[in-house]
């Protein structure tokens, strides 16, 4: 099979190696999204860490600003660095605690306080529609680090803490033949949301910044890339596209969405009869492969690819089955479900204003977990 340009770009997908870290780990549900361990304090209780980051997306709102002289453009990577997380542990049913962030920077190329000041105004914005959503996360803090040796531009990341009973985690198991497949898109408006978001997240970043963005601004401002790698795009950052609705700059840093609203309130109606949680990070379409046991993932009803991921792969030619593997796709988070409820659990997320609908469904598969996407690109299985 051809190497995917996302491959070249540097970026390993399937994050090959992570496995050297599972005996280390004392993972209660080997089956789940994320990590529980004990409570050594409260037993019947399981704890979830977990990190990740904004990708490269930082290095998108490092030229934006760099173009524009406006810090504003690093505010919505508070946005990315929480989304990520949040909506990661709520996929076991776990309720957030606390977070803290974890910024690097080059101080000889970014303006520190100023990117620190719209920071914490991303966090205080995010954090209070949380909790206007009854979704309570303590923020403490966090740590900067000045590393012009390590660092070109500037890398955001964070950390959050959740809590679970044991008795309630959405480990996968139950997931079995019949239940059905929520999609909830990753782009569009929301009721709680300021802006229209063209739906990209935080993945695939790099190869999308290489394929659309001109390799004038790699000439201009040398720290966006290594030498290894050139931009090759036709475009500029302030460039408005009428099939994007936005610039380019403002669509490859829409923020990740905020799902925890949504999947709390989706949670607290029809619990029960939820069976798996998924968030479309990387991976994209093919997240679903790390939980439950034995299951076909058949997605034959997904909904047209936001602009932006059709541009992505016009412009850096990139196949079709990479890009159901690398991007979401237009769906961000899945709930899987058994089929008695999931007509009546569209309705959450149409209070939102958020476009769900049923993409597929669970067969079984002998052995193994497997994903089929049926998209007007064609047929794709993975693995």
């Amino acid at each position: 099979m051809c190497k995917s340009k996302y491959a070249e770009a540097g970026v390993d997908v399937k994050k090959r190696g992570i496995e050297a870290f599972r005996e280390t780990v004392e993972n209660l549900f080997p089956g789940a999204f994320c990590v529980v361990v004990r409570d050594p304090l409260l037993p019947e209780y399981g704890l979830v860490t977990h990190t990740d980051g904004a990708g490269s997306k930082p290095v998108q709102s490092y030229l934006n600003w760099r173009e524009t002289g406006d810090t504003a453009w690093f505010r919505g990577l508070a946005q990315d660095v929480l989304a990520m997380n949040i909506d990661d542990i709520i996929c076991v049913g776990a309720e957030p605690v606390n977070f803290v962030d974890y910024v690097a920077l080059n101080p000889f190329k970014v303006p520190k306080a100023e990117l620190l000041k719209e920071l914490n105004l991303g966090f205080k914005e995010c954090l209070r529609t949380l909790l206007d959503h009854g979704v309570k996360v303590k923020f403490s803090g966090g740590e900067t680090a000045d590393q012009p040796d390590q660092v070109r531009t500037l890398d955001i990341s964070g950390t959050i803490n959740g809590r679970v009973k044991l008795t309630s985690v959405i480990s996968g198991e139950r997931i079995k033949p019949g239940n059905l497949i929520i999609g909830l898109r990753s782009g569009g408006k929301t009721r709680y949301e300021k802006r229209e978001n063209s739906g990209i997240m935080c993945n695939g970043l790099t190869l999308a910044r290489l394929c659309l963005i001109s390799r004038e601004y790699q000439a201009k401002y040398p720290e966006i890339s290594a030498e290894e790698r050139g931009y090759y795009g036709r475009y500029g950052p302030d460039q408005y596209l009428d099939d994007l609705g936005m610039t380019v700059g403002e669509a490859l840093t829409s923020p990740t969405r905020l799902y925890a609203p949504v999947v709390a309130r989706i949670m607290d109606e029809y619990g029960p009869y939820v069976t798996g949680l998924v968030h479309n990070t990387g991976g994209g379409q093919t997240k679903c492969l790390r939980i439950g046991r034995n299951i076909h993932y058949v997605k034959d009803s997904l909904p047209d690819a936001d602009p932006i991921f059709m541009l992505i792969q016009k412009e850096s030619g990139e196949t079709w089955r990479a890009m159901y593997e690398n991007y979401n796709m237009g769906v961000g988070f899945e709930v899987v479900a058994e089929e008695d409820a999931a007509e009546d659990i569209l309705s959450i997320p149409e209070r939102f204003n958020l476009e769900a609908k049923i993409i597929g469904r669970c067969e079984e598969n002998a052995g193994f977990n497997k994903v089929t996407i049926k998209s007007r690109f064609g047929e794709f299985q993975y693995p």
